[in-house]
């Protein structure tokens, strides 16, 4: 018996879920479970990691959309690559601006647009973060194949498609 064949946390949550409803099929929780649970895990290294920066996910997640683009960005178009709601980007917004991670400034054309741009502190927060990151999920994905993980890739694709995401 490998490793990946002993019985996991959700595998006993499936079966608690078939015993206590026989009627219904809770084959979807095998999946759905295990994403959620890889997820809940992965969330929770990220958020410790960056607890020495005195930064949240969500403000990581506006930090990268900024750093991966290189320019400034409308907070629209951060909203639009974060899937955070345009409230949300305001108030980050405003606190990475207060602690020099970031500069909030009225678009030259439409003084109605406001434009983010990543300070050189805030990149260098996402660039002490992205390699651990990164190597955290290497290390997550260490047993797959390359074949194995584009398999995974593409099918995940699929199951988010069909939830909308």
């Amino acid at each position: 018996m490998t490793t990946s064949d002993t019985p996991d946390l959700v595998d006993r949550i499936q079966q608690e879920w078939a015993q206590a409803y026989p009627e219904l099929d809770v084959a979807p929780i095998g999946v759905l479970g295990r994403i959620q649970n890889i997820a809940a895990v992965s969330s929770g290294r990220l958020d410790r990691n960056l607890e020495a920066h005195g930064i949240g996910r969500s403000e990581y997640d506006v930090l990268g959309a900024l750093a991966r683009v290189d320019r400034p960005l409308r907070a629209s178009d951060v909203v639009s690559t974060t899937l955070l709601s345009g409230a949300s980007i305001t108030k980050i917004s405003d606190s990475l601006s207060r602690r020099g991670l970031l500069v909030r400034r009225k678009s030259e054309r439409d003084g109605r647009v406001v434009l983010l741009e990543i300070t050189d502190e805030g990149r260098r927060v996402v660039d002490a973060e992205l390699p651990r990151r990164l190597a955290d999920d290497e290390q997550a994905l260490s047993r797959l194949t390359p074949v194995e993980r584009e398999t995974l890739a593409a099918l995940l694709r699929k199951v988010s498609e069909a939830i909308g995401g």
